[in-house]
């Protein structure tokens, strides 16, 4: 019975069946991962396109931001050029009217030079003004070395007092005044109509001053008339002045007054001394202002 059983399953047929089913698996287990790898690399490869696509895009709008950059420096730099050649040509245009002949430059060198002496002139003849009114008042004061009279050793004027030369109230000279101004004019104005000093003298003056008692206007007229009465005795030839000085004294005399426009103070006070304001001063003006003018015109004229 063991035999036939086994003799039985000898003879018996093989099952294809269950290798083919068994082959049929692994192909399809082959072909699900061939798919699994195959979607996983789709998979990586869209995201790798994604991100380039991305990278694309970021470039693409730098290339447009670069080119708008660009096209503005170009506009830029036409704006510039176009300044450039305008400075160019103004500049061009200055030059040219700059540009002097040489003739044109050679009178200018010879305006330039002529101004300058002219200049230097003048200064020369300033500087010896202002010599000239020291050797002035240094001659004043030899002169009046011995006289009660004193001269003002800034400015060389002479001062007489009203009280010494009028009454009160009156702008008629005393009789005691005349001699007085006979031994003071002289000698005064001497000095000033001297020939080394009398081409130097602009202006000589007299001038009437009175005390703050009254108004202003009696006091303007009493101090002119004052002042006008030693003038007319200076222009008496009686009274110590040749008729030559006389001629001179008229071309330079001016007379003033000045009411109480000018008073004398009390000395460290500021109370009018009324004696001291009451007088005619005699003053001499120089050439020193028509003088500074000269320069000043030579001056602006070489600027």
């Amino acid at each position: 019975m063991k035999n036939k059983q086994k003799d039985k399953s000898v003879f018996a047929e093989p099952s294809y069946w269950q290798s083919y089913s068994d082959m049929m698996a692994a192909l399809l287990l082959i072909f699900i991962l061939i798919i699994a790898i195959t979607l996983a690399i789709y998979k990586q490869k869209r995201t790798d396109l994604e991100a380039a696509q991305v990278q694309l895009n970021l470039t693409q709008t730098e290339l447009e931001e670069s080119k708008e950059d660009l096209e503005n420096s170009k506009a830029e730099l036409e704006a510039s050029e176009a300044e450039l050649r305008n400075s160019l040509k103004e500049l061009e245009e200055a030059y040219a009217k700059a540009t002097m002949t040489q003739e044109e430059l050679d009178a200018a060198h010879l305006e330039i030079d002529e101004a300058r002496a002219e200049l230097n002139a003048t200064k020369s003849q300033l500087q010896d003004i202002i010599g000239i009114r020291t050797d002035i008042i240094k001659e004043l004061q030899t002169r009046f070395s011995n006289s009660t009279m004193k001269v003002d050793a800034q400015t060389g004027s002479i001062t007489f007092s009203s009280d010494v030369l009028f009454r009160y109230n009156s702008a008629t000279l005393t009789e005691e005044s005349k001699n007085t101004l006979k031994e003071i004019i002289p000698m005064y104005l001497g000095v000033l109509l001297q020939d080394n000093f009398q081409s130097y003298i602009a202006e000589i003056i007299i001038e009437g001053h009175t005390d703050t008692d009254g108004d202003y206007q009696s006091n303007m007229t009493l101090s002119y008339n004052r002042a006008n009465s030693v003038a007319k005795f200076c222009m008496d030839d009686t009274n110590g002045l040749t008729e030559g000085q006389i001629g001179q004294l008229q071309k330079l005399m001016t007379v003033n007054g000045r009411s109480f426009s000018n008073p004398i103070y009390q000395e460290n006070s500021t109370e009018v001394d009324m004696a001291s304001s009451r007088r005619v001063e005699i003053k001499f003006r120089l050439k020193e202002d028509e003088m500074i003018e000269k320069v000043t015109e030579v001056l602006n004229r070489e600027e």
